[in-house]
């Protein structure tokens, strides 16, 4: 319970952001699942590389906004990426 009026503040602004947080991290799992299942389903590479440009675009979004480390976002691109280019490099 905040004793100041700038704690009562601290928690309003806090349970903003985690709400915001909360949602882009939700879409950015959403989209990264949607790429994983495309790339693993490949019923046409056309649609499966529009699902990792949306989920790359999701990963940078949130990278922009501080939700996510940018390092963090880097990787979790470069390791759709790398499934991404194996499933094409066997099919």
């Amino acid at each position: 319970m905040p004793n100041t009026k700038s704690a009562a503040k601290r928690v309003r602004i806090e349970q903003k952001r985690r709400a915001r947080n909360r949602a882009v991290k939700s879409s950015v799992k959403t989209y990264i699942g949607k790429a994983q299942r495309a790339i693993v389903a490949q019923p046409d590479e056309e649609t499966t590389v529009a699902a990792v440009r949306q989920a790359i675009s999701q990963l940078d979004r949130a990278a922009t906004k501080g939700v996510l480390h940018p390092n963090n976002a880097a990787r979790r691109k470069s390791r759709l990426m790398k499934r991404l280019n194996a499933a094409t490099a066997e099919g």
